[in-house]
């Protein structure tokens, strides 16, 4: 008679998707062990010390997309978690001296600056992305309908699912089925210029719409992004934006806590070399070390491809799953720094100190320059002018450098994936990265001698520190075909894997990117469906 693991479920990776979901299943009563590769669980949402005295998140580095009922469930408040709102949303600085900021009771003065057509239409706007936004929050925390080809009687319980999906769409008027249905597939310049007139206004939405999307805002599909950005809220405020006191660690330490007491096991220090199948079931995992664990089954919250291509045997992944992962489209274009700042930034189209300098400052003035960034990185490996969004969370949060002096958060656009030619980026990392500062310096003069120090991650250093494959932050590309019931493919939306006893919870799960905790959320409720 087989004897029953110790333990009910391993899950491969702590980062905050697996945290979430640990916590899940050990509320529930499953015995959980989380194994993070790092000394630290967090994944990409941590806080390091990077400069003697600045600490400040490493690479993902704001608070909007979390959702609510998981700071609930988790009662991350109590366990010590606490978010901040920006005083201002956005800034962007314009080349020719003026600028667009945006924030509560702000944005439509601001947008008639240069358009009092756009500012009388921004009301409008704003109405329709929020009535679609609302709908597919609602969305985000049950499976999409999984359509495989197993056969009729399984696809029942997708249809009726495929059914409620139909009735919270119906839920909008047909002029914003119309608009949604533009969304998943138009470009982001395309949806603004039904709207807008204004460059200013153009750029700033549509810097969404290449946040972590290697592409240029002309892209089809590139609507759809700038979408995914505006479904968070902070606070109880829908669109807004915020900073996690003790950066974005702060997060995933609190969800730890929440899966330790709920009685999940967390270990560090614990790379998986492979995950274990037997008689066609995942049952284990082999860790670096050599160690070998059993399972009832294994969760993944690792990308998909690395997932399939890396961590199981070959012969074990069904062929469809082998060719889906061979075209499986990921990486960002994302170089991401920290620096450390003498002094705060004084820019030159809104000198001095003020709540501008609390927002996500957006170098990118026009629709045209992000386009010429992303040909840029196509054509020679990185844009000669970079599209560039600084957040300094030291305006917000004391704790992160020493009095006087701040951290800025520099999330650097566009740059390739892997460079052409067969150039590596360990060659051209700090190249780039003076680079970077200098598009910053050219708004705010002196920033570049402000400097003190400096962390950076160009798509190679994420890929090898994170497991974000190309430096994609969202384990996958958001476009229309790796979407929904095809995230990360047809027949594996419900969170089951390819093979029996093997589960995902990661990023590259519906409803994609973003510290959202809604993967982890969802994957734990198809586990708890399938060991009871």
């Amino acid at each position: 008679m087989a004897v029953r693991p110790e333990i009910d479920v391993l899950l491969v990776g702590g980062g905050h998707n697996g945290l979430v979901c640990a916590f899940y299943l050990a509320r529930a009563g499953l015995k959980v062990t989380v194994l993070e590769r790092r000394p630290v669980v967090g994944g990409a949402a941590v806080t390091e010390e990077f400069h003697p005295g600045f600490r400040n998140s490493v690479a993902s580095y704001t608070v909007s997309l979390l959702q609510p009922k998981v700071i609930a469930d988790l009662d991350l408040r109590r366990h010590g978690l606490r978010i901040v709102k920006r005083r201002r949303n956005n800034f962007l600085p314009l080349p020719e001296g003026g600028y667009l900021l945006t924030g509560a009771g702000r944005t439509t003065d601001e947008v008639a600056k240069f358009s009092r057509r756009d500012a009388e239409r921004l009301p409008e706007y704003e109405h329709r992305l929020e009535a679609i936004a609302d709908v597919l929050r609602a969305l985000a925390l049950q499976p999409p309908p999984n359509l495989g080809s197993d056969g009729w009687w399984k696809a029942i319980p997708e249809l009726l699912r495929g059914a409620r999906v139909g009735r919270r769409l119906l839920q909008l008027d047909e002029t914003l089925r119309q608009e949604l249905l533009d969304l998943f597939s138009i470009s982001a310049a395309e949806y603004l210029d039904r709207w807008f007139e204004s460059e200013p206004i153009k750029a700033l939405f549509g810097f969404d719409g290449v946040v972590g999307n290697y592409a240029s805002p002309y892209a089809p599909g590139s609507a759809y992004v700038l979408l995914h950005h505006v479904f968070g809220e902070v606070e109880g405020e829908k669109g807004a934006w915020g900073h996690a006191i003790g950066g974005m660690g702060a997060i995933t330490q609190a969800m730890a806590k929440a899966a330790n007491g709920a009685g999940a096991t967390i270990r560090t220090d614990a790379g998986i070399r492979e995950v274990l199948v037997e008689n066609g079931r995942a049952c284990g995992v082999r860790t670096e070390s050599g160690e070998t664990l059993h399972a009832r089954c294994v969760v993944a919250n690792v990308n998909p491809k690395l997932l399939y291509e890396r961590l199981l045997p070959t012969a074990q992944v069904p062929q469809p799953t082998r060719e889906r992962m061979r075209h499986w489209r990921c990486g960002s274009g994302t170089f991401r720094m920290n620096v450390a700042l003498s002094r705060l930034p004084d820019f030159s189209a809104l000198p001095g100190e003020g709540d501008h300098l609390t927002a996500g400052i957006v170098i990118a003035p026009s629709l045209a320059y992000m386009d010429r960034a992303w040909r840029d990185a196509m054509d020679f490996g990185w844009s000669c002018e970079p599209i560039v969004e600084m957040l300094i969370p030291s305006t917000l949060d004391d704790s992160l450098a020493p009095p006087g002096q701040h951290v800025a958060s520099l999330f650097c656009q566009h740059v390739a994936p892997q460079l052409p030619g067969g150039r590596s980026w360990d060659d051209h990392r700090e190249e780039v990265a003076d680079l970077m500062v200098a598009t910053v310096d050219r708004f705010a003069p002196g920033f570049a001698a402000s400097v003190l120090g400096r962390q950076i991650k160009s798509p190679l250093d994420l890929e090898r520190d994170f497991g974000l494959i190309g430096g994609d932050i969202f384990h996958g590309a958001l476009s229309l075909n790796q979407l929904f019931s095809a995230r990360p493919m047809l027949g594996q939306a419900d969170y089951r894997g390819a093979i029996p006893g093997l589960y995902l919870c990661g990023s590259g799960t519906h409803p994609g990117g973003g510290v959202t905790g809604a993967p982890g959320h969802n994957a734990a409720q198809a586990v708890i469906a399938d060991l009871g």
